[in-house]
């Protein structure tokens, strides 16, 4: 058993090796591309529709009114970044039926990618909603003491957000192969099922965390603007 698809070779050549994290996160990105690219080539605004572009709207209305409900303004514009990152988590742990498959969420080193990715999002989104002006100000508040801490705060909790999705995953792998090894199958089928509803689960924590991140980076303190009041 091996503690992280990091230690399983597939192909190396002096420095250069091919793990089933790199392998298994290519083939996971290449499933969503061509999914994508199958299941939105033949879209209809007619009454008649596909199931495939029925399922689609489902997940994509889905996602759209859980970013809404986080508190970002015009959702659609966060819908490629954050439904991006759920669906690829949550394939990868719904892909953990296939023999032979590890997830690569179970690798620190693609969750800390993943991270990484939303500690970059964050302050674009930001500075393209507040400027950048406004955006750096945001560090300085409530008052110019606060600075430092909240560098360590936006540095903290991107390293939560890879510790805790690579623990996650990679515990529920571990159990699995420990209950393989020492009880019938029956029971790690039913452990199984519940590592996947585990991953969805991890999959829209991470998504949603990711879109408070952002919520807090594009808040403004602006009033909205409404119709007046009446007399």
């Amino acid at each position: 058993m091996h503690l992280s698809p990091d230690d399983v070779i597939f192909w190396q050549h002096g420095f250069w090796k091919i793990n089933a994290t790199i392998a298994f996160t290519w083939a996971l990105m290449l499933v969503l591309v061509l999914g994508s690219r199958l299941i939105t080539r033949k879209l209809s605004t007619d009454a008649t529709r596909s199931r495939w572009q029925n399922l689609l709207e489902i997940v994509v209305l889905a996602i759209v009114q859980q970013i809404e409900e986080v508190g970002l303004r015009q959702p659609r514009k966060y819908l490629g970044f954050l439904g991006t990152l759920f669906l690829f988590v949550a394939l990868a742990s719904a892909c953990t039926i296939i023999p032979g498959y590890q997830p690569p969420t179970g690798s620190l080193s693609t969750t800390a990618a993943l991270a990484l990715c939303v500690l970059i999002a964050v302050p674009l989104y930001g500075i393209a909603d507040r400027g950048l002006a406004g955006y750096l100000r945001s560090y300085l508040e409530p008052t110019l003491l606060m600075l430092p801490f909240n560098i360590i705060s936006e540095l903290s909790r991107t390293l939560a957000l890879a510790v805790r999705l690579f623990g996650n995953m990679m515990s529920g792998a571990m159990i699995i192969g420990i209950l393989l090894t020492v009880t019938p199958f029956v029971f790690p089928i039913v452990m199984t099922a519940l590592g996947l509803l585990t991953g969805m689960v991890q999959a829209y924590i991470f998504s949603i965390l990711a879109a408070v991140y952002i919520a807090a980076a594009t808040h403004t303190d602006e009033p909205e603007t409404g119709p007046a009041p009446g007399p």
